[in-house]
């Protein structure tokens, strides 16, 4: 496959890292002209499949509801407004659930750890093949449940927006701004926890 990375915003690194990780950024404007064909969406849920896993028990679950599905509009309709002011012009929806407790019953302590890393693959193959994905928590998770009949063992985690980019979208304020703004993260030594051993407090 060739692999194609766009150059929007890409972040400045302080070593060098993958193009594919440097270039990826949550874009708000899609093209609301292009269209996610059926090897793109294979190719994202078949780099989720892969993603690792507690024990290989693969807990992510996924709705896909391309523009124009009959599905589109009611996960559309769960999202919060701020979200609904330009996730419409998305190619698709996905919505990505975690399977928290197993067919026997069983709590899986790791199901929203393995979901996020299956998102993560999901979201570099997207950027692969030249599209952007947004990832959003804000929606209506009773909404959700209540729209798709989800069951107990699944918690909704996050939906997902998925397109072609387009810096020419129609945003309001503030997010325009935002799509222009250079982005930022802490440095490397901010996340650092500290190796040392804590020292021991003497008796009083």
């Amino acid at each position: 496959m060739t692999v194609t990375t766009t150059t929007g915003k890409a972040a400045s690194t302080s070593v060098p890292v993958h193009p594919l990780l440097a270039q990826r950024w949550s874009a708000r404007g899609f093209d609301p002209a292009h269209e996610l064909d059926e090897a793109q969406q294979q190719a994202l849920l078949e780099a989720a499949r892969w993603a690792p896993s507690a024990n290989n028990s693969q807990p992510w679950r996924f709705l896909v509801a391309r523009r124009g599905d009959e599905a589109f509009p009611r996960l559309f309709g769960t999202l919060a407004p701020g979200n609904q002011t330009w996730a419409g012009a998305a190619s698709a929806l996905l919505l990505v659930a975690a399977q928290t407790v197993d067919d026997a019953g069983r709590s899986r302590p790791w199901a929203l750890y393995d979901t996020g890393q299956a998102v993560a693959c999901l979201v570099t193959q997207a950027q692969a093949h030249g599209l952007s994905a947004h990832q959003m928590g804000g929606f209506d998770e009773a909404a959700v449940r209540a729209e798709f009949d989800l069951g107990d063992d699944l918690t909704p985690v996050v939906v997902v927006a998925v397109g072609r980019a387009d810096a020419t979208a129609d945003l309001p304020e503030p997010l325009a701004a935002r799509e222009r703004s250079p982005r930022t993260r802490h440095a490397v030594e901010a996340l650092l926890l500290p190796a040392e051993a804590p020292r021991r407090r003497s008796a009083a």
